[in-house]
């Protein structure tokens, strides 16, 4: 069996976490398992796993609430597993940070079939490159791409870099636009020379966004993308899964300190989708 990392399972119920575990050592991973919110998310913070299942009705507080305190410190895959089956609670765990939302009971095909889609994304760079994977490089070193002529975009390109606390220089950096850029290797974000701290699925979205300039990027597409499917397969989005979307976005541009009503980066085209601003 190929070793794919580390995992915690929060989850108060035995029997399930037994499930949970056995599912996840089957699929190769070295499992921690807790009971309750504090516990878990100590586990995250000593382990630092790369997958984490969290279920939201815990003994102390609940996973939402753990979901929100792991957000702080780590970058795992976080899949919320619960019998809770309102959409509510769904969206409560994305704004928490969670990728995935799965309802008991769950099948081990559907759990597999979701880790699966989630490590085919590349993980934040937090740790050397020995523990944490890179994401996907393109050949050579190019100029950023611009997305406009704005001349804050220019600025920011051509931002000296005076210290550990700016981004990345600008010969690596793979898209810029009105003083946002992005470099996908490292899969870093700055505003105006400043690093900007995005989960996994912010960072992904804006980089689908910005890939795609003033192409509308409609919800489904989107989903897809993070599926890491192509456009063309029409495979199945549930409206669950394009709200689950349009949170995400919303997160997104709040990490931004954009406004959805006058954008300065992600502008909304209302009945379809997404796309970056002039």
């Amino acid at each position: 069996m190929v070793e794919r990392g580390v995992a915690v399972v929060v989850e108060d119920d035995d029997d399930i976490r037994s499930a949970l575990t056995e599912v996840l050592q089957q699929s190769g991973f070295a499992v921690h398992s807790t009971s309750s919110g504090w516990a878990g998310v100590e586990a995250v913070r000593t382990h630092n796993p790369d997958i984490v299942t969290m279920d939201v009705g815990l003994p102390d507080f609940d996973g939402i609430e753990a979901s929100r305190r792991i957000r702080t410190f780590s970058d795992a895959y976080l899949i919320i597993v619960t019998g809770r089956v309102d959409e509510a609670d769904a969206l409560m765990g994305f704004e928490a940070g969670a990728d995935d939302y799965l309802t008991k009971p769950f099948r081990p095909r559907e759990l597999r079939a979701r880790i699966a889609a989630m490590l085919r994304r590349p993980r934040t760079l937090q740790a050397a490159p020995a523990e944490r994977p890179q994401g996907r490089r393109r050949p050579g070193r190019r100029q950023p791409r611009q997305l406009s002529e704005h001349p804050q975009a220019a600025a920011a390109v051509q931002q000296p870099d005076d210290g550990p606390d700016v981004a990345t220089p600008p010969d690596r950096c793979d898209f810029a636009h009105r003083g946002l850029t992005l470099h996908e290797g490292s899969r870093q974000a700055a505003i105006d020379g400043v690093p900007v701290d995005l989960t996994r699925t912010q960072f992904d979205l804006l980089l689908f966004l910005m890939e795609g300039g003033r192409t509308v990027q409609s919800k489904a597409d989107l989903v897809r993308r993070l599926r890491n499917e192509p456009y063309a397969t029409g495979s199945f989005v549930s409206a669950g899964e394009e709200r689950a979307v349009e949170v995400h976005i919303g997160n997104l541009r709040k990490r931004l300190g954009d406004n959805s009503g006058r954008p300065r980066w992600v502008e909304t085209v209302r009945g379809v989708g997404y796309r970056m601003t002039p």
